[in-house]
Formats: C-alpha cells, structure tokens, sequence
C-alpha cells in the first residue's frame, strides 16, 4: 500500500494512492507499507533513488543498513511490533532521506507511525518536512521501547513478590517459568530494536552536520541518543533480574522437591525396623523362637515393632532432621 502525506493548514492530511498513480510532488512522507513492485518504481521515478527489497532491509551489517546513494540517506532499523500480545516480533524499517522528504518502506505495523500518523493529522509545525517527520518517528520509537520496558518491569516485580513472599499464595510454578520466559523473550527482542536505533541514530548525528541541520535538531538527536543508551541499560539489568528469577525459580522448585523426598526416605527409614521385626516374628520357626509359646508373645511382638518405629523418629528429632 502506497500512502502519502502532504501538508494541509497546520496538520498532515494522508492520502491513499490507487495503483499506477503517482505520488504528487506537495508530498513531505512517503510511505510504503508491504509495498508491490508497481509501487517501488513509481517511487522510484518520482523521487530517483532506489527502494531496498525486503530481503535487503533484513541484512544485518551495519553498511547495509546505513549508507548514502545517489544523496540519498538510506536507515535501517528493527522495530518491535505486537509487543501487547501473546506473540510480540520484530520487523525491520527503512527511513530514507531525499531532499527533504522522507520515504518509510514496511513490512508491518509498528505502533509509532500510528501515533505519529494521529499526531500530525491533529497539528503539525508550519514548515514541516521529511526531516521533522522523521525525527518524530525516531522520537515515539524511543517513547515506546520506554514504555515496553517499564511494563516489564512492573510485570516482573509482580513475578517478584509472587515468589519470594511468604505470605501470598504459592504460585503455579510451571505459569511462573512460562511468564518469565515470556519477558525474557520481549526484553531481548527491545534491546535488539534498541541497539538498531542508537546506530541509526549515531549514523543520523552525524550526516545532520552535512544536511545543515538546526542547533536545536542536532541536540535533540543527541538527546535521542542518550535516552537510548540509558534503555539499552535499562534493559540489560531486567534481562538479568529475569535470569536471577528463574534461577531462584528452579532452587525454589528443587528445594520442594528435595523436602518431598526428604520425608519418602524418612519414612522409609522410619518403617524399616518395625518391618525387619514382624518379619522375624512372622517366620514361626518351632524350634529356636521360644516367643511362640508365650501367652503374651503377640502382645510382645507388637510393643517391639511399636518401640522400633519410635526410636528412629526420635533419633530424626534429636537431630532435627525432622
């Protein structure tokens, strides 16, 4: 789908081109969502450079996701997407700079450009252009990592206090380990976008000196930056507190586990001399058990096993073992 934005007034109308036409030249944003072959090259004529294929957007060098061609600025990131369901991914994103219009090539639905999509049809600044819309991309991107990782967090706290607290209910454990796993997962899958982004955003510092950028664009990047490198932290140390939670995880469910075999082996231990006791006496040999001709000899064999049962129980007392 071939989407264009062009400014009205103070907001950003879109505008949903049908095939075969071309994107007028008022536009400010182009973007190519799945976009087909028909598609790319109307791009292509009108704007003379060259729209990367998806297979080209997935490399993961860093020169083929940053570069220059043809005064073209060409940024690859990874972006996270379905990050509020059950099966949060990654997609990549090209931005790419001509002039001064932007051209946005994806192949899903990252949250971001809804936002900033809302956010300029609603107002926009009077001399908007590809570069301010792209800031403002890069800059929800941030906010949204942000957010995902302060959900996660939060989460995980509740994951916390679930295993360590006395005082609440024992959880499912198997629940437990699938949900950590879960966060782990997302965790990882933000701090991959997030590292994409700050190189993006390293790469973007330094062409803004080329394209003549505002002082106070040039600031904002490297505000952008910081932000970034201070999530990317971030989200190592809650990649590291979901390692430490299923490691205490797995020693809280072998703990269990031994104190469940722990009492099988006592209680064995315990039966086994009340056990070896009525085996003798259950031999009744005539000669050389003088009990089977005691009146009490079944009183007595009783009392025996009795007192041979409470013995080891008190031993395991002794010792605390118990």
């Amino acid at each position: 789908m071939l989407s264009v934005y062009i400014p009205q007034g103070n907001s950003l109308a879109r505008i949903n081109l049908e095939a075969g036409v071309a994107p007028p030249e008022a536009a400010v944003w182009v973007d190519l969502h799945t976009p087909t072959v028909q598609e790319d090259k109307l791009v292509e004529s009108l704007l003379g450079i060259a729209v990367p294929t998806r297979e080209e957007m997935q490399e993961i060098e860093v020169s083929s996701r940053l570069y220059m061609e043809h005064g073209a600025r060409y940024m690859t990131a990874t972006l996270m997407c379905h990050s509020d369901t059950a099966t949060p991914k990654t997609t990549p994103v090209t931005f790419i700079l001509a002039g001064h219009r932007l051209v946005t090539v994806r192949y899903d639905e990252p949250r971001p450009f809804a936002l900033i999509e809302h956010k300029l049809a609603r107002a926009c600044p009077p001399k908007v252009s590809g570069d301010t819309v792209l800031v403002d991309l890069l800059d929800a991107v941030v906010d949204r990592s942000a957010d995902i990782l302060e959900r996660i967090g939060a989460e995980i706290d509740g994951l916390s206090r679930s295993i360590f607290e006395p005082d609440l209910p024992t959880p499912a454990y198997k629940d437990v380990l699938k949900s950590l796993g879960r966060k782990g997962d997302l965790t990882s899958k933000v701090r991959e976008s997030l590292v994409s982004i700050g190189r993006l955003l390293l790469f973007l510092s330094t062409e803004a000196e080329t394209m003549k950028w505002s002082k106070d664009a040039r600031a904002h990047l490297q505000s952008m930056r910081r932000d970034t490198a201070s999530l990317s932290d971030h989200a190592n140390y809650i990649a590291n507190k979901v390692t430490f939670l299923l490691e205490a995880m797995l020693g809280v469910v072998n703990i269990e586990q031994n104190a469940i075999i722990k009492i099988f082996s006592i209680a064995a231990v315990i039966f086994m001399p009340p056990t070896l006791v009525a085996s003798v006496y259950g031999m009744n040999f005539r000669h050389g058990m003088v009990e089977l001709d005691w009146e009490f000899g079944y009183v007595y064999a009783l009392i025996l096993i009795v007192v041979a049962a409470i013995v080891p129980i008190v031993f395991f007392k002794w010792k605390k073992w118990l």
